[in-house]
């Protein structure tokens, strides 16, 4: 009887009770190391307490590093088997498509990890911090239980929900990508260059300038120095008149 009752309280009266419906309605099974999945949700910007020092840490990075590796070895996979037929170029294509990070952005905030991010980080929660906390989650489940069951996961609880994978076979917005093809058919050559680089909200904003056989053609702002030089070189092919919206494969 006082087991029961010890039961009851630790489950419903628990602080915890929260955060283990959210990862239940959100993996499809209870996890058994609970701390793990809460080091999952814990970025480097804010302070945690000494809990988690036994994982190797006080935040996610580690499991962002395993959760990185483990989901681009099964998206590959699922991709392998989804297209026969197709080739290793068109395989790559569509894996970066998937698992880049305004793909795994957007794929983390479909999924509510924001709000799981921010009930354990004292900080901003800025948008690149969802594609992390993804990559983590996608650890911590590999830790726990394995490949077999993350591949499940992965498949049924994010490939199936939040992408359209069949949509992605012909939108392609890797305008560097593009830009570079075009310049290269064409005998021209491309070059980026930082020309400002300054904090803004604490952190580091890049402004890279693209310049075609060394005539500057386009200037792209971003936190990150690549999505800037992508929103550069998108301003640049719609200067030389080339279509810049979803491209066939």
């Amino acid at each position: 009887m006082i087991k029961a009752i010890r039961r009851f309280y630790n489950y419903y009266l628990s602080p915890e009770k929260e955060f283990v419906r959210r990862l239940r309605r959100l993996l499809g099974f209870t996890p058994a190391y609970l701390h793990l999945f809460k080091l999952a949700f814990q970025h480097k910007s804010s302070n945690h307490d000494s809990s988690t020092k036994a994982y190797g840490g006080q935040n996610n990075e580690r499991l962002e590093y395993l959760g990185d590796a483990v989901l681009g070895t099964i998206v590959a996979e699922y991709l392998y088997k989804k297209y026969p037929t197709e080739d290793e170029g068109f395989l790559t294509k569509m894996r970066s498509k998937i698992v880049k990070r305004k793909s795994l952005n957007e794929i983390g905030f479909n999924m509510g990890l924001d709000e799981i991010l921010s009930t354990y980080n004292n900080t901003r929660i800025a948008k690149s911090m969802l594609g992390n906390a993804v990559e983590a989650l996608v650890g911590a489940v590999y830790v726990e239980q394995g490949y077999k069951r993350t591949t499940r996961f992965i498949v049924r609880r994010m490939l199936r929900s939040y992408v359209d994978v069949e949509h992605l076979e012909s939108y392609d917005d890797n305008y560097k990508s593009q830009l570079l093809e075009h310049c290269q058919k064409n005998g021209q050559k491309v070059d980026y260059a930082v020309v400002k680089r300054f904090k803004q909200d604490k952190r580091d904003r890049f402004k890279v300038a693209v310049m075609v056989n060394g005539r500057k053609m386009a200037v792209g702002e971003d936190f990150n120095k690549k999505s800037a030089e992508q929103i550069a070189s998108r301003r640049a092919l719609q200067d030389l008149g080339i279509q810049v919206s979803a491209a066939a494969r």
